[in-house]
């Protein structure tokens, strides 16, 4: 990818209604008088309205017009277009804006560039930029300010914060980068991890402005270590790029801090670069988008964490037969589901594909298993899994699919910094905004060239425009040097902890009380409900996914402060269980009426293993095997999702 931005780090939360994560800390005067002078505004009403040209200059000249939902574009010269082709960009594929002006001293042009993300023809997602060129004035200094007008008021939108009601728009309007740091586990989804984060997730979070620092994980529970010795004032986010057990450390690393209260608000991400990833399908869907896998999941999540904003996430609290504890976000499984999961780890390097293979061998080879499920239901009914299928409470349906254990990756740490979109060869990046002192680098000898993108034969190249590129408040751009590779250096205000020796981590001392539940092993309250059945499996799940293409609860959401349970008793044939886990790819599976299939929305449950071997996942790790029991903690935790769908959804 080429065309690096040093765009605008003018990026923020937020600052209403219920996405709740603060992205970063904006000048809270402007942003209350922009709220107040700003009323309602539908969808199609123009923001802002212009003239522009085109880079190179003897191109076409257009009409902009900007609307809370989109950028229209119509070509006004040579000849207008009766049905314009691209005439439409959608913010939802927009993940951020830059102003830049040319190199050669005679062009008194600004210029305005969007970096979009549309789906082709065939579905998938590619990068293309849209350059306009600003002179309508007779001076650069006029043209530069029309030029800036248009990438804050289009950050401003991407962003959510509201636009002045009297059509002033400027600098004073964008907030400092947010402050993130993204973990990566370069061996995740096959070991493409690394490289899609290079190649995708850099460039365009660096295209939105995002400062970040990035660390690559060296083993098991190395993020988990990270997140309990962090300075969270710091940072305003943890962005884990990797499957779902990366994040399952670190929200189990700020649950085991003795800050535990203030550390668990610490807004978490998640761009899916592993084999199950179901939290990242559960926040596409959030989002409005249609359901995607691999890499155009990946653009999807991480156009979503462009735009900013976080939501409450329930947290499952999971008290296992010893005593110990660990907190879910995604699941809880035993039998079928919990035997794939595991079971397919010899084919872990076959990606996704592996579960499928697993759940062929899983069919091969049906066990059933005896056991006492006890469950303290909601006291509010969740909305019907079907409209038109609703089954009675405690008697509904659903079905699995695994979800993968954290990955076990062992290569060099390696710490330096990074703004640019890349390609870079560095291990680990930082952006300049990162709260360490970090090394100044350099690409290529200075700053990016931007004429490869979007050059004409006979045109001077087009290099940042730096006062929009540097919003007050904000570090400067950095150069970048090669890096020495070497031993891991952790600069001692990094906040971070030396690596430590492998050891593993499975569970939490700290964290909030369990206060629905008895001692595991005393008896339960009269208003709790108990099946003792043989089981094929037994599921607790807490968002809507088990897998990027397995909606196993439709109706579930983040914060609905339900852990949604379902069993399959013994007596199923293997065609049943497959038609329901096909089934589960629509999540149309609760309309298919199976008897064996039994669904309750619940509050806290209890499992008891009568059977002596088996196999017990949170989150697709494995535990110790016997009895456990678990509590929701409603919105414990905050998820960063971006906007919900109805301002993502594609036209």
């Amino acid at each position: 990818m080429n065309g690096h931005l040093e765009a605008e780090e003018q990026q923020d939360q937020r600052p209403d209604q219920e996405l709740t994560g603060s992205w970063g800390h904006g000048p809270r005067s402007t942003l209350v008088r922009a709220k107040a002078m700003a009323p309602p505004l539908a969808a199609s009403t123009p923001l802002l309205h212009g003239e522009f040209g085109s880079y190179p200059a003897r191109g076409p000249r257009y009409a902009l017009t900007l609307t809370s939902q989109a950028l229209h574009i119509q070509r006004l010269r040579p000849k207008p277009e009766a049905r314009p082709r691209g005439g439409l960009v959608p913010l939802a594929e927009v993940s951020g804006c830059c102003t830049l002006r040319s190199r050669s001293p005679s062009d008194s042009a600004a210029y305005f560039c969007i970096y979009t993300y549309p789906r082709g023809r065939l579905g998938g997602r590619r990068r293309a930029t849209r350059t306009f060129r600003a002179d309508g004035a007779a001076t650069y200094e006029e043209n530069r300010a029309e030029a800036q007008r248009w990438a804050i008021a289009l950050t401003c939108l991407l962003r959510g914060l509201p636009l002045p009601g009297d059509g002033e728009i400027t600098t004073d309007l964008l907030p400092r980068p947010p402050r993130l740091l993204l973990l990566v586990n370069p061996f995740g989804g096959r070991g493409l991890a690394w490289q899609w984060c290079k190649n995708y997730v850099l460039p365009m979070i660096s295209e939105a402005g995002l400062s970040f620092n990035l660390i690559q994980t060296e083993r098991q529970n190395h993020a988990r270590e990270l997140v309990q010795g962090l300075r969270l004032s710091e940072w305003d986010g943890i962005v884990t790029v990797s499957g779902d057990g990366l994040l399952y450390e670190v929200l189990n690393g700020l649950l085991d801090r003795s800050d535990w209260e203030e550390a668990v608000k610490m807004p978490v991400g998640i761009l899916p670069c592993g084999s199950g990833n179901a939290l990242a399908g559960a926040v596409n869907q959030h989002g409005g988008f249609e359901p995607a896998l691999g890499l155009d999941l990946l653009l999807n999540c991480s156009l979503l964490l462009c735009r900013g904003g976080g939501h409450p996430l329930d947290l499952l609290s999971v008290t296992l037969a010893s005593g110990s504890r660990c907190f879910s976000f995604l699941s809880v499984a035993w039998g079928f589901v919990s035997d794939v999961d595991i079971q397919s780890e010899r084919f872990r390097a076959l990606g996704s594909v592996r579960f499928t293979l697993g759940t062929m061998l899983g069919l091969a080879t049906l066990h059933t298993y005896r056991g006492r499920l006890s469950y303290l239901p909601a006291t509010v009914e969740p909305p019907s899994p079907t409209p038109a299928h609703g089954l009675p409470r405690a008697k509904s349906e659903l079905t699995l699919t695994p979800d993968p254990a954290p990955p076990m990756a062992h290569s060099p740490l390696h710490r330096s910094v990074s703004d640019l979109p890349l390609p870079l060869p560095q291990p680990a990046l930082a952006s300049p905004g990162s709260p360490e002192p970090l090394p100044i680098l350099s690409l290529n000898g200075g700053g990016p060239e931007l004429a490869g993108d979007w050059g004409g034969a006979g045109d001077a190249p087009l290099s940042p425009d730096p006062l929009l590129s540097s919003p007050p408040g904000s570090p400067k751009a950095a150069l970048l040097s090669p890096v020495a590779q070497g031993p891991p250096v952790i600069p001692p205000s990094s906040g971070l902890p030396p690596p430590t020796p492998d050891g593993r981590v499975s569970t939490s001392t700290c964290g909030p009380p369990d206060h629905l539940l008895p001692p595991l092993g005393s008896p339960l309250p009269p208003d709790w409900v108990t099946l003792e059945e043989d089981f094929v499996l037994m599921l607790a799940i807490s968002p809507s996914h088990l897998g990027a293409d397995m909606v196993a609860a439709p109706h579930a959401r983040f914060d609905d402060g339900l852990v949604h349970l379902c069993w399959v008793r013994s007596g199923i044939s293997r065609t049943a269980l497959l038609r329901l886990f096909l089934a589960m790819e629509r999540g149309s599976h609760f309309s298919l009426g199976c008897p064996q299939l039994g669904y309750a929305a619940a509050r806290a449950f209890r499992l008891e293993p009568l059977t002596p071997r088996g196999v017990l996942t949170v989150d697709g790790e494995q535990v110790e095997y016997g009895p456990l029991q678990a509590q929701m903690h409603p919105g414990l935790g905050t998820l960063l999702t971006g906007p919900p769908g109805c301002l993502g959804r594609e036209p």
